[in-house]
């Protein structure tokens, strides 16, 4: 019975899965977090604020909710591979993190707190994912007995 592409063996591991759900859920809450922590700091009833602040308000909120949404795409893509779905694979667009979209702290230095701590965990969220997907991705080390066994195997 053939359910789909091959999935990697890093992910067939209940754990992996696990795993994977439970970032799923802290990305989805931190950019739940974002979308209202942001969209308290634009409304100012009217009181004329720093126009400057607000367009370093407005860059560095789409910097954090684009990083999120490249952890939630590569989270939703892992999921996929896991659930084994037609046309999901490896060398999908979606299955690679991608480069960082750093915050500009000297910036992010003006805002309130509740602000910096969301960008902070939005950037320490990335760094957990790629440091996963870079472990993922390098290839098992083989185990001795299985080293043992292909020696022998080479000298038949």
């Amino acid at each position: 019975m053939n359910r789909g592409p091959s999935v990697p063996p890093e992910l067939t591991s209940p754990v992996h899965r696990a795993q994977v759900e439970a970032l799923y859920v802290e990305a989805m809450l931190l950019a739940d977090e974002a979308h209202a922590a942001f969209a308290a700091a634009r409304d100012f009833g009217g009181v004329p604020r720093d126009a400057l602040l607000q367009i370093s308000l407005a860059c560095e909120s789409l910097k954090t909710t684009t990083r999120l949404m490249h952890i939630i795409a590569w989270l939703l893509h892992r999921r996929a591979m896991i659930a084994r779905e037609p046309g999901v694979g490896k060398r999908d667009k979606a299955a690679c993190l991608g480069e960082p979209i750093a915050a500009d702290w000297s910036v992010c230095a003006r805002f309130d707190a509740p602000i910096r701590d969301i960008v902070a965990a939005s950037e320490r969220l990335f760094d957990r994912i790629a440091r996963i997907e870079a472990g993922w991705a390098r290839p098992e080390a083989p185990r001795p007995v299985q080293a043992l066994l292909a020696q022998l195997e080479a000298r038949l």
